[in-house]
């Protein structure tokens, strides 16, 4: 039965809102080893095989000690809001064994691989706090673009779905003749897509951005990687899904953390394809989010948050990153940071990691925004992501959408962004949020697709600092009229600073909180 429903996947949100109960740690000083926060009450994590973590509510576990010997693969069953991972330890941590919170890949589409076609066009899943690929383009032997358009990758950097472009040879800035699924973003916006097509006998292709960068270096909040998009659909055999996104993990020792195993959170491939009339490949899901933070940190392991790839001839991890080749369906590369007193870390990371002393394991007070209600439906404290409403087939006219915000002030807008599991995504503004800064509320009416769609949602606003704060260190010395604030519904919280002169300069929120910011 074909019905209109809204999954609103708001996982790393309620990981954010899970911290707000957290208390502030403070950052460690040279004077002092860090403390974890760890409460210890799961005990020593001490695994002998393979093992399998149920994620609690918060994401958080606290433990005395990690140790997980080599040979030894330690994954999470994700819980229902699908929160980041977060690993507090009162004691040491080693890793010599494997840490996997990868992005999965997409299934396989036509006759490639095991030929099952059952699957065909079903995305890769995000790791735990990541994001899942679109859904590739139904097939269609009339190729109506409404039917074999490939599916946006979910999170705030999801690629574009594959799309079927006009016939002509004129390149708009957008098309030759049909768009390519764009790979997710993260810490790099160049990824993107190729549009191509035959145009006076020659075959033409043109490179376009598609996904802007999110979250911040500091990885405060922390969030996983976005999906990469779906293939458009073919004749006679679905597009291939896109790869899920990395997953997001913080572990936090306050002892010695050794890692001489792996921490691995890879987004996962685009789904290969085969057969006469297929569709178009997906793209590959960005890498995810690995924080680790201790007194030191040391060992010469393996620290992984790569973006997914193509499986592409029985192969995989193919055709990765942007190559200049019109095959290259890559995401974009997730980030790696340790904090710690001391740090002798020598091992492999890709990307190469950050450091820094360490910060507040957990931000308190942040803004955050939620969906409270779809078509008069609440909508559940913590969604699953898994049809949270699910609105009657004949239902085609608008409905409300309505908004609550903490901690953001009112008179502001909220910009809803509707992603259909195929086809392009929507976008629609609300009036002025109402009520108090506290407890703010805002509603807009939209048309849904028909079909399951994924709602998301920013609020952005500006706070003077000028006379009240000096902001200038985080400005070359200028001076700092406002501070930008962007919140959504994953709970990721982004500022910049903005100068008397005009200059705008991008400053982690917690940056900002430590010197007295709040807004």
């Amino acid at each position: 039965m074909n019905t209109s429903s809204a999954k609103l996947k708001l996982a790393p949100r309620r990981g954010a809102s899970a911290l707000f109960a957290l208390s502030l740690l403070a950052a460690a000083s040279a004077q002092a080893a860090f403390d974890s926060g760890s409460t210890g009450a799961d005990g020593a994590l001490n695994p002998t095989v393979n093992t399998e973590i149920v994620l609690p509510a918060s994401g958080v576990l606290n433990y005395t000690s990690i140790n997980i010997p080599a040979g030894v693969t330690v994954t999470f069953k994700k819980n229902t809001t699908n929160t980041p991972v977060y690993l507090l330890a009162s004691g040491n941590v080693t890793i010599a064994g494997a840490i996997d919170v990868r992005g999965a890949d997409a299934k396989s589409t036509g006759t490639y691989g095991d030929g099952a076609l059952g699957d065909d066009g079903i995305p890769g899943v995000g790791g735990p706090g990541g994001f899942d690929g679109g859904r590739g383009g139904r097939e269609d032997v009339a190729q109506r673009v409404d039917i074999v358009r490939g599916g946006g990758g979910l999170g705030p950097g999801g690629g574009r779905g594959g799309i079927e472009g006009g016939n002509g040879c004129t390149n708009d800035g957008t098309s030759y003749f049909k768009y390519e699924a764009s790979g997710g973003a993260y810490s790099d916006s160049t990824w993107g897509f190729y549009v191509s097509g035959y145009c006076d006998g020659n075959y033409r292709t043109n490179y376009i951005p598609a996904a802007k960068t999110y979250g911040s270096a500091l990885l405060q909040p922390l969030i996983g990687g976005s999906g990469g998009g779906g293939g458009r659909g073919g004749t006679t055999y679905p597009g291939s899904g896109g790869g899920g996104g990395g997953g997001a993990i913080l572990i936090a020792a306050t002892g010695t953390m050794t890692v001489t195993g792996s921490i691995d959170s890879t987004g996962g491939d685009a789904g290969g394809l085969a057969g006469t009339g297929t569709g178009g490949y997906g793209a590959g899901g960005s890498g995810g989010a690995v924080r680790l933070m201790a007194t030191s940190i040391t060992g010469n392991g393996k620290l992984y948050a790569a973006g997914g790839c193509l499986n592409f001839s029985n192969a995989r991890r193919q055709y990765c990153g942007i190559t200049g080749n019109s095959n290259s369906r890559g995401g974009a590369p997730g980030r790696i940071r340790l904090e710690a007193e001391a740090i002798t870390f020598s091992g492999t990371s890709d990307p190469a990691y950050s450091k820094d002393v360490p910060g507040p394991v957990f931000l308190a007070e942040a803004p955050s925004l939620r969906i409270a209600s779809v078509a008069g439906q609440a909508v559940p404290e913590n969604p699953t992501g898994n049809a949270d409403v699910t609105l009657p087939a004949d239902t085609t006219s608008a409905v409300d959408v309505t908004f609550q915000t903490r901690n953001v002030p009112v008179g502001n807008t909220v910009l809803l962004r509707v992603v259909p599991a195929y086809g392009k995504p929507t976008e629609a503004i609300t009036p002025a949020i109402a009520g108090t800064a506290a407890a703010g509320t805002a509603s807009v009416s939209v048309v849904l697709p028909s079909g399951p769609s994924t709602l998301q949602a920013t609020t952005t606003y500006t706070v003077v600092v000028a006379g009240e704060l000096d902001l200038s260190r985080f400005a070359q010395n200028e001076p700092v009229d406002k501070v930008e604030v962007t919140v959504s519904l994953h709970g990721e919280t982004r500022t910049r600073v903005l100068t008397t002169s005009g200059k705008a300069y991008d400053v982690p929120y917690r940056a900002l909180q430590a010197a007295g910011f709040r807004g």
